[in-house]
């Protein structure tokens, strides 16, 4: 007989938040726990009632916000957010807004007008784009911009070329706002799948082996072969000569990491869906790569993933832990693109019939990395909420204080299986 498990929820009652579209919804949603992270393995725990969340809030106000220069190591990751979610920390959440902001940064600057000279790039320069999107007080500036290529020689209609801008590399420059977070702040964001080779490149679900450090090929690493296609492919062959993207993306970070190499650095990473991925593989190449090493210290890596799939095999998972590769996850758990790929082959069917491990798991199936804060909110009139980032980003700054546990056994796993297979059927429309 399948145990069950119990989950303490907290609610997250009648919000009303900024959508895509610029007008504000109304939307009645439900709960938020954790996923907390404890060693090597990840295990489900709850977020504790919002009374204990306000005692932290409390906590923090007294300290001042200059806390985070002397808490920031912990805030990104260090001791895998021990303490941090039970209650969810002030600091943390915080954070995680922030670098989910630099995310919904590159939906906003991105050029859907098909009529544009910048269709499918980025409508500002770097020099103004976060100031032309409303972050102008961020402290950050933008020191360049990548390109994706995807690996499918499909025509399509409207995209001469699959080159396109995926996101922006930038630099914690501002004085103050390095003294605010304790350290000089790399930072790399990445959107999500917008055009139509992004499409086609997010159905190659297939694993394949990353091989990304020449020195320590590593065949047991397995990866998502669309999303390793998408980070490695180049148009070197085009008349503009692009470089693949993870050449863009390394050329930069070494760039920067040399150049600030005597001050105190972290490097975050933080992507929506499909960019989720992206953050994913670039976190893991630096480390595999050890670029993140210098003279007198490792510069600590984090990625922020919203609205995440799974992006390699367990293999995959476990080195990225050797490496010290820190990843906290925000996910909506009625968000089916969490669940793929892998649906069923992943990380919670590692035992047949609860007593002989699969031998062959590790290099068939998928797993998450890292700590998930996992958050539950539906929409009848507006389904595709469950996966926009501006939704996520305003649920968290709005919890409230109902607190209720939900029984979720294995028919229940089931019958939730069944829905977000439904669920991603009708999700064609959607950013993944």
């Amino acid at each position: 007989m399948a145990s069950k498990v119990f989950r303490p929820r907290l609610n997250l009652n009648h919000v009303t938040f900024q959508g895509n579209n610029n007008h504000a919804q109304s939307h009645s949603f439900g709960q938020v726990f954790l996923h907390k992270k404890t060693g090597v393995s990840s295990s489900r725990r709850s977020v504790v009632a919002a009374e204990a969340a306000a005692m932290a809030e409390e906590t923090t106000a007294k300290t001042g916000n200059s806390a985070l220069s002397h808490f920031w190591r912990e805030v990104q990751g260090s001791n895998n957010w021990e303490n941090l979610v039970e209650p969810l920390h002030p600091l943390l959440r915080k954070e995680i807004i922030r670098y989910g902001e630099f995310v919904a940064a590159c939906y906003k600057a991105f050029d859907l007008d098909p009529t544009s000279k910048r269709y499918l790039h980025c409508k500002y320069g770097k020099s103004r784009m976060l100031n032309e999107v409303g972050m102008e007080d961020c402290g950050y500036t933008v020191t360049k911009y990548i390109y994706a290529t995807p690996d499918i020689n499909i025509p399509m209609q409207n995209e001469a070329s699959r080159g396109h801008w995926i996101g922006y590399v930038a630099v914690s420059s501002d004085e103050s706002a390095v003294k605010r977070l304790g350290r000089r702040d790399l930072l790399i964001a990445f959107r999500g799948t917008v055009t139509n080779h992004e499409w086609v490149t997010n159905l190659m679900s297939s694993l394949t082996p990353a091989r990304l450090d020449p020195n320590n090929p590593n065949p047991d690493v397995k990866v998502e072969s669309g999303f390793l296609s998408l980070y490695t492919s180049d148009e070197t062959k085009s008349k503009f000569g692009l470089e693949s993207c993870r050449e863009q993306l390394l050329s930069e970070v070494s760039r920067l990491l040399n150049k600030h190499k005597v001050e105190d650095l972290s490097i975050t990473l933080a992507g929506h869906s499909m960019g989720s991925a992206l953050a994913l593989l670039l976190a893991y190449d630096i480390a595999e790569l050890g670029l993140n090493k210098t003279d007198h210290e490792t510069v600590p890596i984090t990625a922020f993933s919203f609205g995440g799939p799974r992006v390699g095999n367990p293999s995959f998972k476990q080195r990225c832990e050797e490496l010290g590769v820190k990843v906290m996850r925000i996910v909506n758990v009625n968000d089916p693109i969490t669940k793929l790929p892998g649906m069923f082959l992943n990380e919670n069917f590692r035992v047949l019939g609860g007593r002989y491990e699969l031998p062959w798991i590790s290099c068939s199936c998928y797993a998450h990395v890292g700590v998930e804060l996992v958050m539950d909110f539906f929409n009848v009139q507006n389904p595709s909420c469950v996966h926009d980032l501006e939704t996520y980003i305003s649920l968290l700054k709005c919890p409230t204080k109902t607190l209720y546990t939900r029984k979720e056994g294995f028919d229940n796993l089931l019958n939730r299986a069944r829905e977000l297979i439904f669920s991603a059927r009708s999700l064609k429309s959607i950013c993944l």
